[in-house]
């Protein structure tokens, strides 16, 4: 089974985001103490953070490979 954890222990943005939907479940859900709804909203802004950082870098790579066609092929259109 392949390793979905990113470099440096870091998740990969697959696991961000589903843990990040779970942490929202359970906040909307309710019924946690107001330390918990705490760390709980703490959690998610380091996911969201991960995943902001995920979709940046696979912007990056998206822009560099449409920078740079392969020899013979015209310029992509958008």
């Amino acid at each position: 089974m392949a390793d979905e954890t990113g470099t440096a222990g870091k998740p990969s943005y697959e696991q961000a985001r589903d843990e990040l939907a779970d942490v929202v479940k359970r906040l909307e859900a309710g019924g946690l103490t107001l330390e918990e709804s705490l760390a709980l909203w703490e959690r998610g802004e380091k996911l969201a953070a991960i995943c902001e950082e995920w979709l940046e870098g696979a912007r990056a790579r998206l822009a560099a490979a449409m920078a740079q066609p392969d020899e013979g092929d015209p310029p992509a259109p958008f």
